[in-house]
């Protein structure tokens, strides 16, 4: 009974926490490796590109909700994310136009077009604080616990529950099914492998026919497509802060590099790896460990390895291990 009850702490707490926030930064990273894939160059302005979908969507949410529009029990956020989809594309796509146009017909270093997308990062930040403000926003409606922790421990008989969030379950479904609809579309059709064929060999792909411009719009469009999502996911599922965008670039670059950048199915399995990683480190043991020892034992601390206040400090360590150990990534890929 004991261990079981240590099992649903552990779940509660770790588990079921860091396979939804492993979505949000598979989400993130697929479109990090997709430009890089594509475009060849780290995209410094895709948590930024994140936070402006999941700010349109944030708007949109309100209108909806002060119209007495719902989906109840499900989160009116669901109604309004197309609409911050559409406007994130349209926010890559002149982004892309009205700035790395121009460097990609310059065949700038990768050096250059990673320098010019932090300064259309602080540009797509000044925007986002003037309209929405630096302050945190909750936009969350409808059920909030698919199972509740007094639920699971009846059902359970045990002391420990397992809740899960009603956030959580659409962040891994939405997820699970914008993924499989990645891969069939790289795949399966011809702009997929068009855009494969182009990341694989871009001066062959031109002798083949393919049209550069069209394989770069698709690009941004799938790339502001996954940001939109992923940051309206992670903003319903915990609380919208503009500035936690910035510091989410850290572990989504970790996975993409840890993976193997360049590599969609890397980025996923980076991403996951990256998430339990963070939640397993800044997780505290007390109480998982008192249930495992003699009765009445506990161990004097929390036995936890790092505050949450360090959890990107996670993602750093394997940023820098990787690079210095294996900089291809788990699956082999293209070197940063």
């Amino acid at each position: 009974m004991e261990i079981l009850n240590a099992l649903a702490l552990f779940a509660n707490f770790v588990v079921v926490p860091a396979t939804a926030y492993g979505a949000q930064l598979a989400l993130g990273a697929l479109g990090v490796t997709l430009i890089f894939g594509i475009l060849r160059f780290a995209n410094f302005a895709h948590g930024e590109l994140m936070s402006f979908g999941a700010m349109i969507t944030i708007l949109v949410t309100w209108f909806l909700q002060n119209m007495g529009v719902s989906i109840a029990p499900f989160p009116t956020a669901l109604l309004a994310l197309p609409i911050g989809v559409l406007a994130t594309i349209s926010m890559a796509l002149v982004m892309d136009r009205m700035v790395f146009r121009f460097y990609r017909k310059q065949r700038s270093n990768p050096i250059v077009f990673a320098i010019v997308s932090v300064g259309v990062m602080f540009l797509i930040a000044g925007i986002i604080r003037i309209v929405i403000g630096p302050a945190d926003q909750s936009f969350a409606d409808g059920q909030r616990f698919i199972i509740g922790a007094f639920d699971s421990r009846k059902a359970l008989g045990v002391d420990e529950g397992i809740a899960i969030k009603q956030s959580q379950l659409i962040t891994v479904v939405v997820t699970a099914v914008v993924v499989a609809w990645l891969f069939w579309f790289l795949q399966k059709t011809r702009s997929g492998k068009a855009m494969r064929a182009y990341s694989d060999d871009e001066d062959l792909a031109l002798l083949s026919g393919i049209n550069p411009e069209r394989v770069v719009m698709i690009c941004w469009v799938i790339a502001a497509a996954l940001a939109a999502i992923a940051g309206t996911l992670y903003g319903l599922d915990k609380t919208y802060k503009p500035f936690i965008f910035l510091q989410i670039l850290l572990p989504i670059f970790a996975a993409t590099i840890l993976g193997g950048i360049g590599q969609p199915v890397g980025a996923i399995l980076g991403a996951f790896i990256v998430a339990f990683s963070e939640v397993t480190v800044t997780y505290a043991f007390k109480k998982f460990l008192a249930y495992l020892g003699p009765a009445d034992w506990a161990p004097d601390g929390l036995v936890q390895l790092l505050s949450t206040d360090y959890k990107f400090a996670v993602s750093f360590i394997i940023l820098v291990a990787v690079l210095l150990i294996r900089p291809t990534g788990i699956i082999r890929g293209k070197v940063i």
